[in-house]
């Protein structure tokens, strides 16, 4: 008959439960983000098991709490175990915590343009939004001013390059950002204006948020670059429109300034240089289109 040695503290059930807990919430937050990026559920579903993983986490977290409170008055072993779920459950937390800062910080709006007036408008990509989307029609001036107060930085770009060279930008920067493009239709001279409507993936879950760039021809060698990015789902965008449009416009200024252009020119002359045959007379440069 075995005995139980006196000298070994029992493990406490509580630390084993808030360990096993955590552990398990890490697996359940995967999947809703595997879940959501291979587009296998829709979006409540995955919220759910999103949501799964969050109450599990709490749950270990407080349990960690309560075994160590016990431990300290029985003796019993088991801090290991308790500080690594309160550990574990911290890191499942910590990103939707973060969230919910910038969501108290933040205004509550899912919709950025550029253009309030006449936005830019979601055709290719409306017919993929199902009916629990949020609406494609842009929510108007209200939701402009609360932008206009957040992001004063957001406004339309100007360019001094025809419509065609502008659109050419646009999308050699959404290629750049491996954006999957549902449409692209390049400007056509006094016919129609150039636009492209791609979907941009979250950085973690892959929330699918819908973009859309409109080029307008506004002289023979000037252009007007307009850019709305929305979420599909959710009220609240915590600042991930907002960033994406005031990166577009950072990218977009960065490939077509006079200075970016000059560059480009100088490059194409060099290339040209390089592959130039022996014997043949170099082309007379060309000078750089604004």
């Amino acid at each position: 008959m075995s005995r139980r040695n006196p000298f070994v503290q029992p493990l406490s059930p509580f630390a084993i439960w808030a360990r096993r807990l955590a552990f398990f919430a890490i697996p359940v937050a995967l999947l809703a983000i595997i879940f959501e990026r291979t587009g296998m559920l829709e979006i409540y579903p995955v919220m759910a098991t999103f949501g799964a993983s969050l109450v599990l986490a709490g749950a270990a977290i407080l349990l960690a709490f309560i075994s160590l409170a016990v431990i300290w008055f029985t003796g019993d072993s088991g801090t290991g175990h308790a500080v690594g779920a309160i550990l574990l459950g911290i890191m499942v937390i910590a990103y939707p915590g973060y969230l919910g800062y910038k969501a108290y910080k933040l205004p509550a709006i899912y919709d950025i343009t550029t253009d309030p007036y006449d936005p830019p408008r979601f055709e290719a990509v409306a017919r993929l939004r199902t009916r629990e989307a949020n609406p494609v029609a842009y929510s108007g001036l209200v939701t402009y001013t609360l932008q206009r107060r957040a992001y004063p930085e957001i406004e339309a770009i100007s360019v001094t390059i025809n419509a065609q060279q502008a659109y050419d930008a646009a999308l050699a920067v959404v290629n750049k950002r491996k954006w999957r493009i549902v449409d692209e239709r390049p400007p056509i001279a006094g016919r129609r204006e150039g636009r492209i409507e791609a979907i941009a993936l979250s950085p973690i879950m892959g929330f699918r948020d819908d973009v859309v760039i409109r080029i307008r021809a506004t002289g023979a060698a000037a252009a007007k670059i307009d850019l709305r990015s929305a979420s599909r789902y959710g009220f609240h965008d915590f600042g991930a429109n907002a960033k994406r449009v005031s990166d577009l416009i950072d990218d977009i200024d960065g490939v077509t300034s006079p200075d970016a252009l000059e560059r480009a020119a100088r490059r194409a002359a060099r290339t040209a240089r390089t592959q130039q045959k022996p014997g043949e007379k170099p082309a007379a440069p060309q000078p750089a289109k604004r």
